[in-house]
């Protein structure tokens, strides 16, 4: 009996080290990871936003959701640009979810203003060779977005050529510009709509994943 207790009480030390390491590892590894995805967030955010701000932009940071402008129930987050309090700009992180293969995530540079500073794809499935072209290192197309809003082009014109719009398409890939394109509208849109909201919400940073 005595044999099968100290059995017993050395499995379970084993078993409270092991769980206790595979803690340890967990969370040191989470941690790592965590850091990595705010610094490449950063690096994305420093594509399309201008330098004039000085806050921290990951900690000044919400998430909402609004079906209207940004179907499927999709979280956005928006990042606040400031110099010395005054708002500058907002980055919209969101979703086209048209595509091709499934949904384009998107950063939308927007200043105070309602011009767009820039938007950028972060993630997408669309076809290689194709649909890929949203991407700033396979094309410039993406690039066009700098200095339009919602009246340059006009509100009829913001889809592609094809629809009678103001943007390019890729030859053998319409759906995937169009989506895109529309995706962009809507959130100058939001902006336009819920200006006062964006910049004077709370922060949820703690609470939102970057």
């Amino acid at each position: 009996m005595n044999r099968i207790l100290r059995s017993a009480a050395a499995l379970g030390l084993v078993a409270i080290v092991c769980t206790s390491a595979l803690t340890a590892v967990d969370k040191l590894t989470a941690e790592r990871i965590a850091e990595q995805e705010r610094r490449v967030v950063l690096e994305q955010l420093g594509q399309i936003l201008p330098q004039q701000y000085d806050n921290p932009l990951l900690d000044d940071r919400f998430s909402f959701r609004d079906e209207y402008y940004f179907p499927n129930n999709q979280e956005v987050v928006a990042y606040r640009a400031r110099y010395q309090g005054s708002p500058q700009a907002v980055v919209l992180k969101f979703k086209a979810v048209n595509g091709y293969n499934g949904n384009i995530e998107l950063l939308a540079g927007i200043s105070a203003d309602g011009t767009l500073l820039g938007v950028r794809v972060t993630s997408h499935k669309e076809t290689p060779g194709l649909g890929d072209a949203i991407e700033a290192e396979k094309s410039d197309w993406i690039l066009g977005f700098s200095d339009k809003s919602l009246g340059q082009p006009a509100l009829a014109r913001w889809t592609v050529e094809r629809d009678g719009g103001a943007f390019d398409q890729f030859t053998g890939a319409t759906i995937t510009p169009r989506a895109v394109v529309e995706a962009v509208r809507d959130a100058l849109a939001y902006f336009e709509a819920n200006r006062d909201y964006v910049f004077d919400t709370a922060s949820q940073a703690s609470g939102v994943t970057p």
